[in-house]
């Protein structure tokens, strides 16, 4: 790769290309447990403030030769750590989301992580097993961006 990328804190003005990344339909529905409605402004600037405010949640933009491409998270979900991330959809196939996670797991020294997938978004799944995560189990969750229960991976990255 000959890009540039990078992780650097969540700025107030990122918020923005994130908003407009999270639009995308395709997105939204591989994703499968973002919000309903994608497109309500005031639920998006809500779960920002939340993140933004969270002294235990570590959120980082991903840029790429200094363009704002996504984010990477990594939250507490009550005794666990787990990770996230959402890239520009135009921008997938690039290798951008292993590589910014592989960053952020280089911030996060708390092992073990985990991390939750759709079984049938097999290109999250490719890149959680690229940073070294294991399915573990599964489980079977409402998904507000299909509409329904979906099943999903629950995956760990061991100590």
């Amino acid at each position: 790769m000959t890009d540039d990328l990078r992780l650097r804190p969540v700025g107030e003005d990122d918020l923005p290309e994130f908003y407009a990344h999270q639009l995308d339909a395709e997105a939204n529905r591989m994703a499968a447990f973002g919000p309903a409605d994608p497109a309500d402004p005031r639920v998006f600037a809500a779960r920002w403030v939340r993140i933004l405010t969270d002294p235990d949640i570590l959120a980082r933009t991903v840029t790429v030769d200094d363009a704002v491409v996504g984010y990477v998270l990594a939250f507490p979900v009550g005794d666990r750590t787990e990770v996230s991330y959402w890239i520009d959809p135009t921008r997938w196939g690039r290798g951008h989301a292993t590589r910014a996670l592989g960053a952020l797991l280089g911030e996060v020294t708390r092992r073990p992580l985990h991390a939750r997938a759709a079984v049938d978004n097999a290109g999250s799944l490719t890149v959680l097993r690229r940073c070294g995560f294991v399915v573990r189990g599964t489980d079977r969750a409402f998904a507000p961006a299909r509409g329904h229960e979906v099943d999903e991976y629950v995956l760990e990255l061991p100590a």
